[in-house]
């Protein structure tokens, strides 16, 4: 069977079936990360008087980081959602779990654009929150590992990172449809307005976007190749037990990685739009518009990041990008307070600057730190630690600081704190791996001897692919 993997990328352009596994992947993460998004925003802006009135009413500063919490507690449950996805992936095939993820996912987005208030149902109302919040991480938990996988293992070997970083992007371009729907409704309406019903407008637009989701993925699902790279994934899940007893070090490497490039990338997501208006007193539309551009720079560095990863190395990319965060993460905030729409602007997307190179390359490289047979295992479980140690609860730890300090320049200590870790963590990774085999055709192979059943697909990717 022909392999990407195995050969050097020749000169030519990428063929139909690359252009839809990549469209598939980036799809998938656009979509899970519009709906993070949608709710960080409104945590910046809206959800502590509306849901936690009593606390907000005699402390709005604890009312904040209570309501950061909510964002951060969808983070401890996509663990167990990626186990769930791939037991059901397996047992059931992926196009069933596509499907359960896009509707739960914005199935629990939409029903929080329709949940009643504090002021309506009193307590229910957080406790319902929460609940959905906690559908949310169930649902996105077996999105991004699978993405991964799909858009690495059927790269040429010196194009990893860059057809990697396409689940990457999806990320900036979910955070831009947020932020510009959210910068429409406040400039289009007044205040009072937004607050008492405004801001469910983004939460039930997320109906929109999963049958559109589900369109693409459904058109994708129906590629050869896209059938194969769903088959390469169930051949590298592997049992937790197993994952830990025999690369723990790599796991703990993997999240260690990811948390600070994770922390400061929910910074730039909902907590600067936050900063700016409530502590700085911009208006709004102000923080929404330097946030919109911060995600048009984060966008081209981390499209950057994954094109440099295959020039200069992926280790060496990450060093990079987490050098500039380290030396950026505390002067930034002294450009912030000027209050100054074209200086705050520019401080995040000097911010992004680092936070491209330390995000495009992660596929891949954490793609060619594990062993085929535990790969969808160990980048799924990797890169979900590192968003509970990162960035689950980055705005409540940066709004505790600030409660207590009232200087913004900590928050950028604990940035740069956390910079260091991942700088430290991604430079233990032998160099060694990079560029290495994957081994996809030797456990491919082993998997189709074990699975007869299997083997048309494997006929019809070959015919995708033209044969050997």
């Amino acid at each position: 069977m022909a392999h990407h993997d195995a050969a050097v990328a020749s000169p030519r352009g990428r063929t139909p079936e690359e252009k839809k596994v990549l469209a598939g992947t980036l799809v998938g993460t656009t979509i899970e990360w519009y709906d993070f998004f949608i709710y960080a925003q409104a945590a910046a802006f809206v959800l502590a008087p509306l849901f936690f009135a009593p606390v907000s009413q005699e402390n709005p500063g604890l009312a904040q980081v209570i309501t950061w919490a909510t964002l951060g507690i969808s983070f401890l449950f996509r663990p167990l959602g990626a186990i769930v996805a791939g037991h059901l992936g397996d047992k059931h095939g992926r196009k069933l779990v596509l499907v359960l993820t896009l509707v739960g996912m914005g199935g629990a987005t939409a029903l929080i654009g329709l949940l009643p208030t504090y002021a309506v149902i009193g307590i229910w109302a957080p406790i319902i929150l929460m609940l959905l919040r906690i559908v949310q991480g169930f649902s996105a938990g077996g999105e991004w590992g699978g993405a991964a996988l799909m858009s690495v293992e059927h790269a040429p070997r010196n194009k990893r990172s860059a057809f990697g970083s396409y689940p990457q992007i999806g990320v900036p371009i979910g955070m831009l449809l947020a932020t510009v729907f959210m910068w429409a409704l406040t400039s289009s309406m007044s205040q009072e307005a937004f607050l008492a019903w405004g801001w469910r407008i983004p939460f039930l637009s997320s109906v929109v976007l999963i049958v559109v989701g589900y369109l693409i993925r459904k058109a994708v699902d129906e590629s050869p190749v896209f059938k194969e790279m769903q088959l390469r994934k169930k051949e590298s899940a592997a049992p937790l037990g197993v994952l830990l007893k025999s690369h723990k070090k790599n796991v703990i490497l993997a999240a260690l990685i990811f948390c600070a490039n994770n922390a400061a990338g929910y910074l730039v997501i909902a907590f600067f739009a936050s900063y700016g208006a409530n502590v700085l007193g911009m208006s709004r539309e102000s923080t929404l518009v330097a946030t919109f551009i911060g995600g048009l720079g984060w966008l081209a560095f981390t499209m950057f990041g994954g094109y440099i990863g295959d020039k200069i190395g992926k280790i060496r990319t990450f060093q990079i990008g987490y050098g500039i965060i380290i030396l950026w993460a505390i002067p930034m905030w002294f450009l912030m307070d000027t209050a100054s729409l074209p200086l705050f602007a520019l401080a995040i997307v000097i911010l992004t600057v680092g936070l491209g190179p330390s995000y495009g390359p992660q596929s891949a490289l954490y793609a060619e730190m594990f062993p085929a047979h535990v790969r969808y295992s160990g980048v799924s479980i990797g890169y979900a630690l590192g968003s509970i140690i990162g960035g689950a609860f980055a705005p409540m730890i940066a709004q505790l600081l600030l409660n207590e300090t009232g200087q913004g320049w900590t928050i950028g200590v604990y940035i740069a704190a956390l910079a260091i870790v991942s700088f430290v963590a991604v430079s233990m990774v032998p160099r060694s791996v990079e560029g290495s085999d994957l081994h996809v055709e030797e456990v491919h192979e082993q998997y189709l001897a074990e699975h007869p059943e299997d083997a048309a697909i494997v006929r019809q990717a070959d015919q995708a692919h033209g044969g050997r």
